[in-house]
């Protein structure tokens, strides 16, 4: 890994072109988001709005990152620990969900759901409750004989500003992840679980409702299989061979873990609620397949 420089001769030099634009624009910057591929496929080079780029070889072996002027490392460091970790795990084979996932009695539970619907205000709703995080964000499968497993990623979440208060009272503020981001970091030492462990059950996060709430739905394994695939992260990376492997492990998950609908309350400040009633199925159905 290089940062701050991209070495000679360190990544294929053949000629680039667009394979991935993305959808959502960056303000007056354009595409928050542009993807090149070199034309014998030996590498890629991620092209953020901001001027931030890495260059990624095929097999997730090597990656550099530059950054322009008015930058820092920590703002590089916020797509390298999420999005470039999503798709390193990718091309070596282990694919992710865009979830957060706690450490409960008897194996792990994933909460995801669309942007900003709450999975990290969830998992620090866990931590309340004094259980320990696995990962936040990023969400790697381990495809094993007894079963898919989580890999424990690294012991922090990142919060919006805005959702500080309804989990730690008026007033509340944590540190930015980095000088131009406005997320906060909220460092776990101490509430997380560093060992692999079997996931049990997938919440998918909803609309937001202010009538009884929160409801549980579960889903049927080929709608579970759709909420997974909609939830992978980096699904949408142009890689045939790797959305043939993700969609393999994807099935497996879809067929022996419950995928569950979840409907929280509108007020995030029945966060706390919500993380309760998500143990209390989770232990409920775990407890009924192995009590």
């Amino acid at each position: 890994m290089w940062l701050g420089h991209v070495p000679v001769h360190a990544f294929s030099t053949a000629p680039e072109e667009p394979c991935y634009v993305s959808p959502r624009e960056s303000g007056d910057d354009g595409p928050s988001l542009v993807v090149l591929r070199t034309a014998d496929g030996g590498a890629y080079r991620l092209r953020y709005a901001d001027g931030i780029e890495f260059r990624v070889d095929a097999r997730g072996t090597r990656v550099a990152c530059t950054w322009p002027a008015g930058l820092t490392l920590e703002d590089a460091a916020t797509y390298l620990m999420g999005s470039i970790c999503g798709l390193v795990l990718r091309l070596r084979g282990i694919p992710s969900l865009h979830a957060s996932a706690v450490a409960l009695p008897g194996g792990a539970a994933a909460v995801c759901g669309p942007p900003q619907s709450g999975k990290s205000t969830t998992a620090a709703a866990f931590a309340g409750r004094g259980r320990a995080l696995l990962s936040d964000d990023v969400v790697p499968l381990l495809d094993r004989a007894d079963g898919v497993h989580v890999q424990p990623a690294y012991p922090h979440l990142r919060l919006w500003p805005d959702v500080l208060p309804a989990l730690y009272g008026e007033g509340a503020d944590l540190p930015p992840l980095s000088p131009n981001w406005e997320k906060r970091y909220l460092a776990l030492d101490d509430a997380f679980h560093a060992a692999p462990l079997r996931l049990r059950a997938v919440y998918v996060l909803t609309g937001r409702e202010t009538e009884n709430a929160p409801r549980f739905a579960p889903v049927s394994a080929i709608d579970g299989l759709l909420e997974l695939v909609a939830n992978a992260y980096m699904g949408w990376f142009p890689d045939p061979q790797a959305q043939a492997r993700e969609l393999s492990v994807l099935a497996k998950v879809a067929r022996s873990v419950p995928v569950v609908r979840v409907t929280p309350h509108a007020d995030p400040r029945r966060a706390g609620e919500l993380a309760a009633a998500i143990e209390a199925d989770f232990t409920a159905r775990t407890e009924s397949v192995h009590g």
